[in-house]
């Protein structure tokens, strides 16, 4: 499991995953430091056909690589263990990873305007 190997991000469409893994050389959507996505600027390419919502319209998370090479999952409250073991799989993550719920805005979702 190399580190840029498990890296991406995802969202939870409608009771479905997209899930993009990061992947070298591409750099397409990518985040500031290069190394990861922008759930913003990757959004246009990996939207489901016929969506016409916004990026941060759906709960969505991020998986990075801590200092100490340990796989961190950041993601929105709004997803649950199951899906969460779905991303894990897809992105090839083999050991416990640190989960971290994000209630912050930049997290935020159509189900915080809810409520």
């Amino acid at each position: 499991m190399s580190k840029e190997g498990i890296r991406g991000v995802f969202w939870l469409v409608e009771d479905e995953l997209v899930i993009v893994r990061y992947e070298e050389g591409v750099t397409e959507g990518l985040s500031k430091s290069g190394n990861n996505y922008n759930h913003e600027r990757l959004w246009e390419s990996v939207k489901p056909k016929g969506c016409n919502k916004k990026y941060d319209y759906y709960p969505r998370g991020r998986v990075e690589v801590s200092n100490k090479g340990k796989p961190v999952v950041y993601m929105s409250p709004y997803i649950g263990n199951e899906q969460i073991q779905t991303v894990l799989k897809t992105l090839g993550i083999d050991v416990e990873p640190i989960i971290h719920i994000d209630g912050s805005k930049h997290y935020h979702c159509h189900f915080d305007e809810e409520n």
